[in-house]
């Protein structure tokens, strides 16, 4: 019996809790085989993002929402923000672009009477801001074209203007989005919408060519906590009271790297079992990736490296003696 389908099986299984953290366990008992070859493109689907990640370490997506206007003095506001005061072009979602101060008014008082009707100041969420961004050395007019297919398939239905920024380290488009859809249902983004919105945003960066991933950062082995923008802003005008930690140590974060590194370490003894040599080589790097990969800090606050060598059929060990 081949060792194929058994191989699948664990890429599914494990590599669905790396890539998609909305499915935990995907178990492939027996199946049709119109269904198994369904199983198949999605294993390799799943060695197409391993690669991505551990050999040629791509680019990761940054999609961030960083506040939303309560009121339509402070949406305007920010659509001035974005546009550099009507220097910049301003696109909505119908593709048209606008310019000048003249323009942002009637934006506004577009967004306050499209719909129920938006208080000059309100107690609910009105708008919300999402940053969509790239690293230093891609192309900002394709991140542009990325973020305008993103707006269209994850906010449709709703009015939206966005802004490429160009001109900073990283290039990256400002999207302010109304919270009322055009049929009255309310965005309200989760942890699992942005996860999503991440996806999307990358996959439709590789549409372009531009390689980019959307790897959750337990999935990497990361654990930096991003300020909000109120933060940053607070800082940098003196007014910040309240520290925050530069990584997440909270229980959940630490079980969900642990679950990450055992996953790597599932997948990782599968491949290498492999007849195919590109498995067992993929093996081997997803092994170096591990041990380049500090988990989490221990007792004596010293990073820890991963020794995928050790059994796994309990939760992760974590070593130290496994240093470069």
């Amino acid at each position: 019996m081949s060792q194929q389908p058994n191989i699948d099986g664990v890429l599914i299984q494990w590599g669905d809790r790396l890539f998609y953290p909305g499915n935990r366990i995907v178990r492939v008992p027996p199946q049709p085989k119109l269904v198994a070859n369904l199983a198949r493109r999605h294993a390799a689907a799943i060695r197409v993002r391993i690669e991505a990640t551990v050999l040629r370490r791509a680019p990761q997506v940054m999609v961030k929402v960083t506040g939303g206007g309560r009121g339509i003095q402070a949406i305007a506001a920010h659509f001035r923000y974005i546009s550099k005061n009507g220097r910049l072009d301003i696109e909505d979602e119908h593709g048209e672009t606008m310019r000048g101060k003249d323009a942002l008014h009637e934006l506004a008082e577009d967004w306050r009477l499209g719909g129920t009707l938006i208080d000059d100041i309100g107690d609910r969420r009105e708008a919300f801001n999402i940053i969509l961004s790239m690293p230093r050395g891609t192309d900002p007019l394709t991140v542009q074209r990325a973020a305008r297919e993103f707006a269209q398939i994850e906010l449709a239905d709703h009015k939206y203007v966005m802004v490429l920024h160009d001109h900073q380290a990283n290039p990256h488009v400002h999207i302010s989005v109304r919270a009322e859809s055009k049929h009255g249902k309310r965005l309200n983004p989760r942890k699992a919408d942005l996860h999503r919105w991440r996806e999307t945003f990358a996959e439709r960066l590789r549409g372009w060519g531009v390689e980019a991933e959307a790897t959750r950062q337990a999935s990497r082995g990361r654990s930096r906590n991003y300020h909000p923008l109120w933060r940053i802003k607070a800082a940098d005008d003196g007014r910040l009271r309240t520290g925050r930690p530069q990584t997440k140590a909270s229980p959940k974060a630490l079980a969900n790297r642990t679950e990450a590194v055992q996953a790597w370490r599932e997948i990782a003894r599968a491949l290498a079992t492999s007849s195919d040599r590109a498995d067992r080589d993929l093996a081997a790097s997803i092994a170096t990736y591990l041990r380049d990969m500090p988990a989490f800090d221990g007792p004596d606050r010293s990073p820890r490296f991963i020794d995928v060598r050790t059994p796994a059929r309990r939760p992760a060990q974590l070593h130290a003696g496994d240093r470069r």
